[in-house]
């Protein structure tokens, strides 16, 4: 009786471990693959490195195509590892979807314009239909400047997303060209 209890609590609790130590000791011994993919030399022209960064290269030293393109490679390696950025591979910096629907500027507007009509009307003998139409009018002006808004900080997101875009690359261009320049390659 004792042994049935025994193997019945073994089988409920301690199994379940076991199996989950097992399996998490298998998976971890599998390779994690790698995120970055490198050219296959062998396809390259002597220059396309370079060339793909609008970069010139000129081999200073009489260096063969061959060796500039051995030299390319290897500098552009070093680059990625240096920058973190790889340019063959850049990964697409996304402005924030636009904005779009309601700003609130009508509500705005309309309060302002209701306050300026009712002012007026009340001069002109009626504030409530001053401030009617101050307020139809205010509304209106306010939706045109809440838009207007929204247009601004959507072309300013799109412009940082370039921007950011572009440091990435001078990041990887100033590396690229330090170490091929130390090859003795000139670069413009």
């Amino acid at each position: 009786m004792k042994q049935k209890k025994l193997i019945k609590v073994f089988s409920r609790f301690m199994l379940p471990v076991i199996i989950l130590i097992l399996g998490q000791s298998l998976l971890a011994q599998q390779p994690v693959p790698t995120t970055q993919v490198l050219p296959d030399t062998s396809k390259m022209t002597y220059n396309q490195i370079s060339q793909t960064m609008k970069l010139y290269v000129y081999p200073a030293k009489n260096q063969s195509k061959q060796q500039q393109k051995v030299d390319e490679f290897e500098c552009y390696k070093w680059a990625v590892e240096q920058s973190g950025i790889d340019p063959l591979n850049l990964p697409k910096v996304e402005a924030p979807p636009p904005q779009t629907g309601p700003t609130g500027g009508a509500v705005k507007g309309a309060a302002k314009g209701a306050a300026a009509g009712a002012a007026i009307g009340a001069i002109a003998g009626d504030a409530g239909k001053g401030a009617a139409i101050g307020a139809a009018a205010g509304g209106m002006r306010g939706v045109k400047q809440g838009k207007q808004a929204q247009a601004q900080q959507n072309k300013a997101a799109q412009d940082n997303a370039a921007k950011s875009e572009q440091a990435m690359i001078e990041s990887y261009n100033k590396a690229f060209s330090v170490c091929i320049e130390g090859k003795g390659y000139t670069v413009k």
